[in-house]
């Protein structure tokens, strides 16, 4: 059957596609003009994406992004192997050379998904097993991919207090959107993401974001280990090593190195 006898199904497609290759949430306006579709079709369309989940409407803005059935897709394809085909061998590298516990995460609507876990000689088993999933802000792995999407798509992801769930007492309160940018913006800042004790008492994690092609965010890589058994100022070292290794596995997904 060709594009002429399924129009909407092109049009919807391509919408998809254009949030999807976007920086971040665009006018509806914005999406009809570079898709030369009426503005009367594309919010018809738009509309059905956000009633199954596809797209989110951000109304302050005025704008449109893509919504949590679309971020499980991605997710859902990272399962069928080639993000943790690929993964694997470097995250057992990794672990071998700094001799702490890895794990490869994907996001999953406000959560991370586990799908590599590697953990180091003597190290005590983690939480972050293979198909466990935890709330992306309590998360080195979360944080990192957080951190590497625009502003309004995070904002999406968390509108109100009710999206922040906790395992547990968290430490460092992430429990609102403001307090949740201003732990991304210190990611930013240091270059990689840091959680302590906030997974499991008494452990640390820094985590680094895997990019596509887009420079977008498909994944994270992080190390766990005793919070005690790293010096601060030891911190950065570490996280370099991790970030050799995302930007080897972007490299090998054929996206832009991470950093």
């Amino acid at each position: 059957m060709g594009d002429a006898k399924v129009p909407a199904a092109d049009q919807t497609l391509r919408i998809l596609t254009l949030l999807a290759r976007s920086r971040g949430p665009l006018p509806a306006s914005i999406i009809a003009a570079r898709l030369a579709l009426p503005r009367s079709t594309v919010y018809h369309l738009l509309a059905t994406l956000q009633t199954h989940g596809y797209v989110m409407h951000l109304p302050e803005e005025r704008r449109y992004g893509l919504g949590l059935s679309a971020v499980e897709l991605n997710s859902a394809y990272a399962r069928q192997e080639p993000l943790a085909r690929l993964g694997r061998p470097l995250v057992a590298q990794l672990v071998d050379a700094v001799g702490q516990s890895g794990h490869l995460a994907v996001p999953h609507g406000r959560d991370v998904l586990y799908v590599i876990e590697e953990r180091a000689v003597g190290a005590p088993p983690l939480i972050t097993d293979v198909d466990v999933r935890l709330p992306m802000q309590l998360t080195a792995s979360g944080r990192a991919i957080l951190a590497a999407l625009p502003k309004a798509q995070v904002r999406a992801l968390f509108p109100d207090r009710e999206a922040f769930v906790h395992r547990h007492e968290d430490p460092e309160g992430i429990d609102r959107y403001s307090r949740l940018r201003a732990v991304l913006d210190d990611t930013r800042t240091r270059g990689f993401a840091l959680e302590r004790g906030s997974v499991t008492a008494g452990l640390c994690s820094i985590g680094v974001p895997v990019r596509d092609h887009r420079g977008w965010p498909v994944a994270a890589i992080a190390v766990t280990f005793p919070e005690d058994s790293v010096p601060d100022a030891r911190l950065p070292e570490l996280a370099s090593e991790v970030l050799r290794t995302a930007e080897t596995l972007s490299h090998r997904i054929h996206g832009r190195a991470a950093g």
